[in-house]
């Protein structure tokens, strides 16, 4: 999935942690054309059928479009790629963030595609399939990792504390002992820019510095796609960290936290179970 798992826990279990994740690389990742993402995406058929993680997976996607009202919308695969994502970059050093940030242009908060194609996508678990319109590709590579964290904590749980982290999307579970001490990295420093407590729940980061590449044309792109648009948002926020019952709800808050921009990502916020948002200038800024 180009990213990297994480997995905390004091007491052994049953629970194969390297299988789990193998399995959903294999099966959802947008970089392997035998991956059942891919087939699903190549497949002219508006009915596909789906196995039930690919089904699970894109009803999870279409949950975090619902929560975001369409910021978090995983029809972006096409803008992904004409912005140059087209390969992992799990192995490519990211480039400069201040440099790009120099560069950038006008910042302004992203928008919902109008056209809300995700609405389009419907997961049907009695026939075992997925309908959408031919040729609309979907892109889980965000969503996954916060429902897959989910999938995992839910069934490491019993064995005690833990905490399950896949690329920057945590569930944590501590109901009895001390909770997780959970740091935010400053994007542009390095340094720990705010910590959080969490005994129980999701906590997700979503920022542009991890993905953020130089274009042939002179300019800069990373993987935050405005809707919209469809090109990267530069909205003034560079990471955002979302407090939320669930890691796939939190990897959607921080997301469309950092795409409202620094007015409407507080107001997001603080509407549901805080978080912190770092500016372009470098401020921090905690929401309770």
């Amino acid at each position: 999935m180009g990213t990297v798992a994480r997995v905390t826990r004091d007491a052994d279990g049953e629970v194969d942690v390297r299988s789990f994740f193998a399995e959903i690389d294999r099966r959802l990742s947008r970089f392997d054309a035998s991956s059942d993402l891919c087939r699903l995406n190549a497949d002219p058929r508006p009915y596909v059928p789906g196995g039930p993680l690919l089904r699970a997976a894109v009803a999870a996607a279409l949950r975090a479009a619902t929560l975001s009202a369409g910021l978090v919308d995983p029809t972006l695969l096409g803008a992904l790629r004409d912005a140059g994502y087209c390969e992992s970059r799990a192995d490519v050093a990211p480039a400069s963030l201040a440099q790009a940030l120099a560069t950038a242009p006008k910042r302004r908060p992203a928008r919902p595609d109008p056209a809300a194609r995700w609405r389009a996508v419907e997961v049907d678990d009695d026939t075992g399939l997925i309908r959408r319109p031919p040729g609309l590709e979907l892109d889980l590579g965000g969503s996954v990792k916060g429902w897959a964290a989910d999938v995992l904590a839910e069934r490491l749980e019993r064995h005690g504390r833990c905490a399950v982290d896949c690329g920057g999307d945590l569930r944590v579970v501590a109901h009895r002992g001390a909770p997780w001490e959970v740091r935010v990295r400053h994007p542009l420093t390095g340094a720990i820019a705010h910590t959080l407590h969490v005994r129980s729940g999701g906590i997700a980061t979503s920022g542009i510095d991890a993905r953020l590449w130089w274009r042939d044309g002179g300019d800069f792109a990373h993987h935050l796609i405005d809707p919209a648009r469809r090109a990267p948002a530069w909205t003034g926020v560079v990471a955002a960290t979302a407090l939320a019952r669930t890691a796939l709800e939190a990897e959607a808050l921080a997301k469309a936290a950092l795409l409202s921009g620094p007015a409407a990502g507080r107001r997001l916020l603080r509407a549901h179970h805080g978080g912190v948002l770092i500016h372009d200038d470098g401020a921090v800024d905690p929401v309770s």
